[in-house]
């Protein structure tokens, strides 16, 4: 890695193993533009590929086409109403009521290392394996500071971006639109890639044109969501898992986002990412910043797959912070799917009993255990112990299930409050809601203003005085609904519009808190499942609840879409009953715990009734993960086939970094009648080392599997799966 600039020639260059990213600044007004991002080249001045030495010419050489210029020119930062009528990067309203910022280079420093971003989730390196460029640009006009940063790391083709805001007038400014980052780029033949869904079938992989004018995603809800992923990627026409160019663009943020690829009328295309501007607007005070999440950029020429593994290397080594994220985490079994909300301690005590017997180590008690909990409409805030279904209270239970050699773990949804409480009724003005207004419900719930210090610091206390009275060693956090009646009573009417990001900055303050006071604690995130899967809460958490449904089949689809850019050790999978909950399906057992190991692995049923030869297998699923799981943890992942793509069959797999294991997974999805055996060729092994399967003994050189591949032979019936496991053998 190295960053480097050119003075003479006003170049900046940064070099990861095999990328380069090149900016460079124009002779006489400095402006700061986008050169280059793509595959490492050695030349470091390419400015001719901005094209300004063809009309319509650098301002500074023949100022009547100024517009015409700066709506062609590859600007590094676009400012607003300058004449460049593509989106902005950045809008400023000022005390007179304007709009336009026209920026600058001013400044800029090159470090080993890479700064934290205050009150915000962020990667971060050592000064040995990471660097970083600030670049400063001004618009002296209104005295407004651009701080535009830039670090790569060691051994990773990725470069994250972020920017900061300074306000170095004497009056207040106020945001509307900022971006995290901008680029301008030729369109070739680029797709964009996305992942969509909703509430139980989170993170498909969707692919489409990129058309003239605007084309991306994005949230307004108040968190990432379950229909949108902060993320996009330009992927060329032919590019599959193993060639093609994709460039990934990923946002570390969990509330509204903007995710956009605008195309001019020269082809060019504008790709930005941050904030989502609708319901934003936020004021810097004279002498103050604002700081941009940021957003990490990953180049590929050799397909999606070799994109994937630089976001799991770059997320496994430089963003997630938990004392867990090298850990094999303990297999659990959730009470959620087994009960629902009828449990009370003797059932929760029989369960931890019979998963004892077969090898699971915790119990974690989900939604029902407070207030006066017996469904869902009822005491959300009212963090104290339902001593009707718990006699003896938390203590106890934790106690006894200590005793049976189990941990224990429990749900929280501390971001929300039931209009049936005891705190709406003390304070119904904590509500997120607009005064004259009948507040909308969901899940008949409200949000908390956790915006608001009072309100963070009297749910966080209720969740530490919980956490401290007994031995709780894992939590479930929760959030079921999204954000709207977008009104708090603790702002000023001119900062209303400051609301949903003051509202995540307060979801990270609460969970820093809990990391800091409880640093061996295993937290795990979720939002109904999969609606704040993202980076950001990665931050704070090692692994996130994948989806609610976990129905294997169904998981196949979301799974894939999921570890396309997060590492297999962050995803929550169960092994759950069937029918299944969601969609009332009949998988194998096998097969259940087979797309479960892809995950964190666990299990959510009704161990005590589920029938006696499923709960026979067990031992041997337990047995595998405790085999399999460092291999899943560490490993490089390698998508084989989709079952989304074929219809019929999914395979994948994860090879150990040194080239000496594998595990690949197959499952048969449906079956058909006079079919040859399947031939899937195998990725990610080491050409000339020879590898056993297990499974039959035979051995095989890598290049053989991977060139003329390996034949499955169809199983009996649909659902059908089978583990893969290859060792590498000596002579």
């Amino acid at each position: 890695m190295n960053i480097l600039f050119d003075k003479e020639k006003g170049i900046f260059k940064l070099d990861t193993e095999n990328t380069s990213y090149i900016i460079a600044l124009t002779d006489e007004e400095k402006f700061i533009g986008h050169v280059y991002f793509g595959r490492k080249i050695s030349d470091i001045d390419v400015s001719g590929l901005m094209r300004i030495d063809e009309n319509p010419f650098v301002p500074s050489r023949n100022n009547r086409d100024r517009g015409s210029f700066l709506d062609t020119f590859p600007t590094e930062f676009p400012g607003c109403n300058v004449g460049d009528y593509r989106e902005s990067a950045i809008e400023i309203t000022d005390l007179n009521g304007h709009n336009c910022v026209d920026l600058r280079y001013q400044s800029h420093r090159i470090c080993h290392g890479k700064p934290k971003l205050e009150g915000l989730p962020a990667t971060f390196g050592s000064v040995q394996d990471c660097m970083t460029l600030e670049i400063t640009a001004v618009d002296p006009v209104i005295s407004l500071e651009i701080i535009l940063r830039y670090s790569i790391f060691e051994g990773l083709d990725c470069v994250v971006r972020s920017c900061e805001v300074v306000n170095r007038s004497t009056d207040s400014v106020f945001v509307k639109r900022l971006m995290s980052m901008s680029m301008d780029m030729d369109q070739v033949d680029y797709e964009l890639l996305t992942l969509n869904g909703s509430w139980a079938r989170e993170r498909h992989i969707c692919r489409r044109e990129i058309g003239y004018g605007k084309t991306g995603v994005g949230s307004t809800r108040g968190e990432s969501s379950h229909q949108e992923q902060p993320f996009m990627a330009l992927v060329s026409k032919n590019a599959t898992q193993e060639v093609g160019e994709v460039y990934g663009f990923h946002f570390v943020y969990s509330g509204n986002f903007l995710a956009q690829v605008e195309k001019n009328q020269f082809d060019s295309l504008r790709i930005q990412m941050g904030i989502h501007p609708k319901n934003f607007c936020f004021e810097i005070p004279s002498g103050k910043s604002f700081v941009a999440p940021e957003v990490v950029l990953v180049y590929s020429h050799e397909g999606l797959g070799a994109m994937t593994r630089t976001y799991h290397d770059l997320y496994r080594k430089h963003l997630i912070r938990s004392p867990y994220k090298d850990k094999k985490r303990p297999i659990l079994i959730n009470n959620w799917e087994a009960t629902y909300f009828d449990f009370h301690t003797e059932k929760l005590i029989a369960i931890a009993k019979e998963a004892k017997k077969n090898g699971i180590e915790m119990l974690v008690m989900d939604d029902g255990w407070f207030g006066y909990r017996n469904d869902d409409n009822s005491s959300l805030g009212d963090w104290f112990v339902n001593e009707e279904k718990l006699p003896g209270g938390l203590s106890y239970l934790v106690e006894e299930v200590n005793k049976i050699g189990l941990k224990f773990g429990i749900w929280f949804e501390p971001e929300m409050i039931s209009p049936d409480s005891e705190l709406y009724r003390a304070h119904p003005d904590w509500a997120i809601t607009i005064d004259g207004r009948t507040p909308c419900r969901m899940r008949n719930q409200y949000v908390l203003d956790i915006s608001r210090k009072e309100v963070r610091d009297y749910i966080y206390s209720l969740l530490s005085a919980i956490l401290h009275s007994a031995n709780i060693e894992y939590v479930k956090w929760d959030m079921n609904r999204q954000l709207c009646d977008l009104g708090s009573l603790g702002l000023p009417v001119a900062n209303q519009g400051e609301l949903m990001h003051r509202y995540v900055l307060g979801v990270y303050e609460m969970q820093d808190r809990l990391m800091h006071e409880f640093p061996n604690l295993l937290l795990e995130n979720c939002s109904g499942g999969g609606g704040r899967f993202d980076p950001g809460m990665l931050y704070y958490s090692p692994q996130i609840w994948c989806s609610d449904d976990t129905d294997a089949i169904e998981r196949l689809s979301i799974q894939e879409g999921t570890a396309l850019i997060y590492p297999l050790s962050t995803m929550g999978a169960h092994v759950s009953d069937c029918p299944n909950h969601i969609v009332g399906r009949t998988t194998p057992f096998e097969t259940r715990g087979h797309v479960a190991l892809a995950g964190t692995f666990g299990y959510e049923l009704d161990i005590t009734k589920i029938p006696p030869e499923d709960r026979a297998k067990i031992a041997d699923q337990v047995s595998d993960y405790h085999k399999y799981n460092a291999l899943v943890r560490t490993g490089d992942y390698y998508r084989i086939a989709s079952y989304s793509e074929n219809h019929l069959y999914d395979c994948y797999g994860v090879v150990a970094k040194d080239k000496s294991e594998a595990l690949f997974t197959y499952v048969q999805v449906m079956n058909g009648a006079n079919r040859h055996s399947r031939r899937i060729r195998l990725q990610g092994l080491a050409c000339e080392k020879r590898y056993r399967l297990e499974e039959t003994g035979e051995i095989f050189y890598g290049d053989t599997l991977m060139r003329a591949g390996l034949h499955i032979h169809n199983m009996w019936g649909d659902f059908q799966s089978k583990l893969l496991h290859l060792t590498a053998v000596e002579g």
